[in-house]
């Protein structure tokens, strides 16, 4: 009897943890969808979507996030972010692609479809699609007015669609030069691509070389190089989109560059 006490006793401190955890919901382990490629179509598609950080927040807390952008609190993202499950977030490569996203229920919801960026990466496995949203975003989602009644609803289903991504006339590519670089090793964020909106392949060439050399994905949207021969700027960077778009950016990196730099181009893909 003893030992069906403790083994009682036990089981009941698993469950009492596990629900701590989970944070109160139960745990689930659902399979995730098939990648969203660029090519997939405009059909619209079901998700799970919860939201994260202030109730009128941006996210993360640093306003940041596992593609490397910063301030996406700021132009041009406003806010409009989203963590994406696997099949959106591709381990990075998914890193900047755009989704329209709206729901019907509950009363709150407007079914008028608003776009979000991929900046960022969810683990929770509780539906094939899943799309964990700022603040900002989820209220997005809302009637007039009804934006925190809406957020109160904590999770809920949406419809989704990949579309193509959209900036205002003067934003160009731009390219940030990590810490650390130096002219043996580099790595650069991209971000702000128009159209697929997310870059499967960097390519890079030093003055007066003949061929661009490609780039690994280090992690989220940046690219790296390790070279025993040091890359004399000016630098041209060669960048492919999920689409198959391939865009130069010619001498972009100035002989002069220096770590933690930002560089805006004079580049857009076509939206």
């Amino acid at each position: 009897m003893a030992w069906s006490r403790v083994a009682a006793q036990v089981a009941a401190v698993a469950v009492v943890l596990s629900a701590m955890v989970g944070g109160g919901r139960c745990m689930t382990n659902v399979a995730p969808g098939k990648n969203i490629t660029a090519t997939y179509g405009d059909e619209w598609l079901d998700a799970k979507a919860t939201w994260y950080g202030k109730p009128t927040g941006s996210g993360p807390d640093d306003n940041g996030g596992a593609c490397g952008y910063k301030d996406v609190d700021k132009e041009p993202f406003k806010g409009m972010i989203a963590c994406g499950n696997q099949p959106i977030f591709k381990d990075g490569l998914g890193c900047g692609s755009c989704f329209e996203i709206k729901c019907d229920k509950p009363a709150e919801c407007s079914n008028e479809p608003v776009t979000v960026f991929i900046t960022d990466m969810n683990y929770e496995k509780i539906a094939p699609y899943h799309f964990d949203l700022s603040g900002i975003a989820f209220g997005a989602m809302a009637k007039k007015g009804e934006e925190e009644k809406l957020r109160k609803a904590g999770e809920l289903e949406l419809k989704f669609r990949r579309v193509k991504c959209k900036y205002p006339a003067d934003t160009k590519i731009t390219f940030h030069i990590e810490k650390g670089s130096n002219p043996n090793y580099i790595a650069i964020l991209v971000k702000y691509v128009a159209g697929d909106g997310d870059i499967t392949g960097v390519g890079i060439k030093g003055k007066d070389a003949k061929e661009f050399e490609p780039m690994k994905q280090s992690w989220g949207a940046i690219w790296r190089i390790d070279t025993p021969k040091p890359l004399e700027g000016p630098l041209s960077l060669e960048l492919t989109t999920e689409g198959g778009t391939k865009l130069v950016a010619d001498d972009v990196i100035p002989k002069d560059w220096k770590a933690d730099s930002v560089i805006k181009s004079d580049l857009q893909a076509k939206e």
